[in-house]
């Protein structure tokens, strides 16, 4: 495991991403890179109430946020993992254990492994986790940043301050 789970009872929201970048990796901490907007994003939307510096991550406990990746064996971009590292299955237990309100994928390419479907869209799916609403929002990476759109991150936050 690159990166421990950061997850607890009683959250309002679990985000799970793909894998850790090299830097995430480096740096022990979710979404480390410099070119990444995630806490940004986070405290623009008002799921934190300031600016979270990657190192903090922990933090977001407090928030009553979890956070975790559903490759836990392996690091980098899509394009170098491999589909032995996806763990579908526990991720699955873990969100029947910690049962959070939401979950929310940061990626498409993380909801579409999860989904096992590859046409997937961004916002609130009709599929849920056991009655657990899921929603696929749009990459913070840099190499994404064609597709970032706040508005869909907007949407999660009005849901989880419901």
């Amino acid at each position: 495991m690159i990166l421990p789970d950061l997850l607890d009872e009683g959250l309002s929201l679990v985000l799970c991403g793909t894998a850790p970048s090299l830097v995430s990796k480096q740096q022990s901490a979710y979404y480390a890179h410099p070119g990444n907007i995630f806490w940004k994003t986070l405290a623009e939307v008002g799921l934190t109430p300031r600016l979270l510096a990657a190192g903090e991550y922990p933090d977001l406990l407090k928030y009553r946020i979890g956070l975790t990746d559903l490759n836990k064996q392996e690091w980098g971009a899509d394009s170098e993992l491999t589909p032995a590292g996806f763990d579908v299955r526990n991720f699955t237990e873990k969100m029947r254990h910690f049962r959070p309100r939401a979950i929310a994928f940061s990626s498409k390419f993380a909801a579409a492994k999860f989904l096992r479907r590859a046409a997937v869209h961004y916002g609130r799916q009709i599929e849920t986790l056991d009655g657990i609403p899921i929603f696929i929002m749009p990459s913070t990476s840099g190499r994404a940043r064609r597709y970032f759109d706040l508005s869909h991150w907007e949407r999660l936050a009005a849901h989880v301050r419901a």
